[in-house]
């Protein structure tokens, strides 16, 4: 299975494509997309829109992974501005046919580091861990995306190894 995970941001849009087989994960690619910062609102979404729409044509995963949209009180404006990216990122998932799977970032964290409050850091050096390298050229985007991938597949064959109507 290639899964998609998906880290929006207006500024930089992470993304992450692993190719999942028998309980091993290998990276297809990683990066971010950058939208020019001086452009308006609207050129800026396109752009993300534009090039999450190559890359899924470019690499056919089956499941795209978003984190769902948190927030602190301090950084609400924050929120709505990374909002209108990860509605692109929907928008351009659902264009492509693909299964969402979207999780709170604690949920993330947990899975790969067994700890809910983990530090980027930490994520980091986890995803190296499982994907067997950790390149510098990822930026901390592309190393948040992928983590969301690897994260959906392992819960994913751990939900495939319990037995039916176990976790529902």
């Amino acid at each position: 299975m290639i899964i998609l995970g998906i880290d929006p941001g207006l500024n930089a849009t992470g993304y992450g494509v692993i190719e999942a087989q028998g309980g091993r994960w290998q990276v297809v690619t990683a990066g971010d997309l950058r939208p020019p910062r001086r452009r308006p609102l609207a050129e800026r979404l396109a752009f993300i829109h534009d090039g999450l729409e190559a890359l899924m044509s470019r690499c056919h995963p089956q499941t795209a992974v978003l984190e769902m949209v948190f927030t602190h009180q301090a950084y609400r404006a924050t929120a709505a501005l990374m909002a209108h990216a990860r509605g692109v990122a929907c928008l351009a998932v659902q264009e492509q046919g693909l299964a969402m799977a979207e999780y709170p970032p604690a949920r993330i964290k947990q899975a790969l580091t067994g700890h809910g409050a983990a530090s980027k850091a930490q994520v980091a050096r986890m995803v190296g861990q499982w994907l067997g390298r950790l390149d510098p050229a990822w930026s901390s985007d592309a190393t948040d995306a992928l983590a969301l991938a690897l994260a959906h597949a392992r819960m994913d064959a751990q939900r495939r190894r319990l037995p039916a109507g176990a976790v529902k």
